[in-house]
């Protein structure tokens, strides 16, 4: 039948650019191969090879992505019959989370910091079980993490330039599944990286159906679910807008969770905590940055001419959002639950330069992403690096005096800290000076103030660990701090590098991240 109707011309091939969507491609092709080499290598080459593959895998995306981008039209292209979007914005995204991703398999692959490696080969796998050297392989370290984060960062890399919401909807899928998987498989701690992993299924699957049952409510009123026909709808059409807000209002709920915007933020302190630190920087960073590339397609291109009547409900959930990030974040114990709640309102300041709805937020936006991804990176691969004996010392008081036990690590986490607080001469800096810029500009003067009062309030708790680590007394029977291996060493030293360069010399980015709108 099909066949009968492609002879009478009333199916046709979708055209596809291959040369467009080839980063994505390369990426999803590797995390299938990364697939087979579990299955058919031998156990004692599955680290080396799929070590190798990973960062080839990554190398080539960023090749084929640069070669793209020095021919790509300005204006950019849809390609899978309009289902996915390859504009400025897009690219700059890919290069973002292809940039992110090589520090974040650097911290997976390392197998010094943690001997055995930080993962066991089991999310299932009994808490307090031991083991031993054959069941963990020659190698000390099991490999099945390495598929799961390829397959998670082709969804990212799809998620942020989905041109429709079921596409949007898949890559969705495609990138929480690996990392509800990767959450459970730590080495240490079990019980709490289990609980972890449980909690974000569960609240994930929530969201997923708020998203879903969205997506179903604006094909009721657009009779499509393509942003620029749900746009074309929004503007000029008799059907009652309930269904337009009602399912806009579901499908942001389940964008502000991936991005763990408050107050839909409550998975975010105990994933961080209890999944592998590696995990965690991973998420941290790449999720964050896809989960705010769909929101600024879905507003930018999908509702904007209806900004005026949602704009104070975000306005409104940005203030949650730093409120909750930074008065929470005072009140925290444990360094890697306090980098959340800091998430938590880095993410409101995301929100404040999204909500502008001009190519300045838009430059802005995309430029704090890049900043903060890096940052963070760098910050959780120093928090491996402070050890006792039943592991990561995450505690605050593990962290007293750091500075005299080591100098240079307490040195790094404090220019991490500083960059995070937004101190001059910091991407950090940069990154919040232009989203401020361009919410005044587009007179959002009082989210402003309130931004930079939160702002200030967050600084605190940053400070107080860079007090602890310099003019508190170290305890006698305190945690080491382990000597990073070469990998480690490498993304935490990246990291630096990058938010130093993005403080000092912030032009070339900021220039691709203004380089061109949406395409639809």
């Amino acid at each position: 039948m099909l066949g009968i109707l492609a002879q009478q011309g009333q199916i046709t091939a979708p055209q596809i650019e291959y040369d467009a969507i080839l980063p994505v491609l390369i990426v999803l092709g590797a995390a299938c191969v990364s697939v087979l080499f579990e299955a058919f290598l031998p156990r004692h080459m599955r680290w080396p090879s799929q070590v190798l593959l990973s960062l080839t895998g990554l190398a080539a995306a960023g090749v084929a992505l640069a070669v793209y981008v020095s021919g790509s039209p300005v204006k950019g292209l849809t390609t899978l019959s309009g289902a996915v979007s390859v504009d400025k914005p897009a690219l700059f995204l890919w290069g973002t989370l292809l940039a992110l991703a090589l520090p974040a398999i650097l911290l997976i692959a390392d197998r010094s910091v943690e001997p055995g490696g930080a993962f066991v080969a089991q999310a299932a796998i009994r808490p307090g079980t031991v083991q031993d050297r054959a069941q963990v392989g020659s190698t000390g370290m099991q490999t099945e993490v390495f598929p799961l984060a390829l397959f998670a960062l082709g969804g990212m890399m799809t998620f942020c330039a989905a041109n429709d919401l079921l596409t949007m909807f898949i890559a969705l899928e495609v990138l929480s599944l690996p990392l509800y998987l990767m959450c459970g498989l730590a080495r240490r701690r079990r019980l709490l990286s289990q609980e972890a992993a449980v909690k974000y299924f569960l609240l994930g699957a929530f969201s997923s159906a708020f998203f879903l049952y969205g997506l179903a409510l604006l094909y009721g009123y657009a009779g499509s679910v393509k942003l620029a026909d749900i746009a074309g709808a929004a503007a000029g059409s008799d059907r009652s807008d309930m269904l337009l807000f009602a399912g806009m209002g579901l499908l942001v709920v389940g964008l502000l969770f991936k991005g763990s915007v408050g107050p839909f933020h409550t998975w975010t302190p105990d994933v961080y905590q209890g999944a592998p630190t590696p995990v965690t920087g991973f998420m941290a960073a790449c999720t964050k940055v896809a989960a705010f590339g769909g929101i600024l397609r879905v507003l930018t291109v999908g509702f904007e001419s209806t900004s005026w009547e949602w704009r104070g409900v975000l306005w409104a959930v940005a203030i949650i959002s730093m409120a909750i990030g930074a008065v929470l974040g005072l009140t925290q114990t444990d360094v890697k639950r306090m980098i959340a709640y800091s998430s938590i309102a880095h993410a409101g300041f995301l929100l404040v330069g999204t909500l502008a709805m001009t190519d300045q937020g838009l430059s802005g936006t995309l430029f704090y992403l890049l900043a903060y991804g890096f940052t963070t990176l760098a910050a959780f691969g120093v928090v491996s690096l402070v050890r006792d004996a039943k592991g990561e010392a995450t505690h605050l008081s593990a962290w007293a005096g750091l500075a005299k036990r080591s100098p240079v690590l307490a040195g790094v986490f404090t220019f991490l800290l500083l960059a995070l607080a937004g101190i001059p001469l910091t991407s950090g800096f940069v990154g919040k000076f232009v989203v401020f810029s361009a919410a005044l500009r587009d007179g959002m003067a009082p989210l402003v103030v309130v931004a930079l009062v939160f702002s200030a309030v967050a600084a605190f708790f940053y400070l107080r660990v860079v007090v602890l680590m310099y003019f508190s007394k170290p305890a006698p029977d305190g945690p080491t701090v382990t000597v990073p291996g070469a990998f480690t060493t490498a993304a935490i030293t990246l990291g630096v590098i990058i938010t130093l360069l993005l403080g000092v010399a912030p032009a070339f980015a900021l220039d691709w991240a203004g380089a061109g709108a949406f395409a639809f």
